[in-house]
């Protein structure tokens, strides 16, 4: 009977889980066309369209272990998320660590014709992932002591892209252009965060922290609060990519130590 109660429990959060994931799917497809009209983005895509069947597994592998901290980073990179579907998801880690099996994606009208989408096949590895991900599995053990503990969520689903391929963050583009999605991608955080009960959130870099605190009306030193009154803790660690002096300082070494520290700061 108890095993039977976890079961239906953990069906519950997976299911309302993609059903969220599926709203916040379908805002952002009816914005990219204005994304691409009045902002410097070229090619704005969706992983969570085009790559679906690997995201959804995802969340049915590992959303309803009971995970209390989220990570929350910023939107895709064109080596991970966009090719595998999983926030910071590099397609090996992607594969092997997380369980996704491999479906043939389509590569939307818009896309950058540099930057195609392979999927699950790209040989080329998003370090951003490798190394965050190599440090939760290395840290927690094997996929159900990670997923029991942390759950990584992206703020915005959208891969924006320039004229050259160049990745952008939403927080470079027009704020009024970008408001809708960011309200509804606000909206979504809220509601992963009450579907599984998140106790703490640690933006993957400074943006992402604001971008819950925003969410959630928390002053710059404070915590949050869900609109059921429970109060949620906030703060960041060091983003992992290769482009940040702090991550490369000491091979990495003192990424690795930043991101324990906040994890074991309770």
């Amino acid at each position: 009977i108890i095993y039977s109660l976890c079961e239906t429990i953990i069906m519950a959060v997976v299911e309302d889980l993609i059903i969220a994931a599926k709203q916040l799917s379908h805002i952002c497809d009816k914005a990219i066309k204005q994304i691409e009209q009045n902002t410097i983005v070229a090619h704005a895509t969706n992983p969570l369209n085009y790559a679906w069947q690997h995201h959804e597994q995802y969340l049915e592998n590992w959303g309803g272990l009971g995970a209390k901290t989220l990570l929350l980073g910023m939107n895709p990179g064109p080596w991970g998320m966009a090719q595998s579907g999983v926030p910071f998801g590099s397609t090996d880690i992607a594969k092997t660590l997380l369980k996704v099996k491999p479906f043939q994606l389509a590569t939307p009208i818009n896309a950058h014709p540099k930057r195609p989408i392979i999927g699950l096949d790209l040989e080329r590895q998003e370090i951003s992932g490798q190394r965050l991900w190599s440090l939760m599995f290395d840290y927690y053990g094997g996929g159900p002591a990670v997923f029991s503990n942390i759950f990584v969520v992206n703020h915005c689903p959208l891969l924006l892209l320039g004229e050259t391929g160049k990745n952008l963050t939403p927080d470079n583009l027009p704020a009024a252009v970008m408001k809708p999605v960011l309200d509804a991608c606000d909206n979504h955080l809220k509601r992963v965060v009450e579907i599984m009960g998140i106790e703490r959130i640690i933006g993957v870099g400074k943006y992402a922290e604001k971008r819950a605190r925003l969410a959630f009306n928390a002053e710059k030193n404070g915590n949050g609060t869900t609109s059921g009154g429970r109060e949620i803790i906030i703060t960041s660690c060091w983003h992992p990519s290769p482009a940040s002096p702090l991550a490369n300082r000491n091979e990495g070494a003192d990424w690795r130590a930043n991101v324990i520290s906040v994890l074991e700061n309770r």
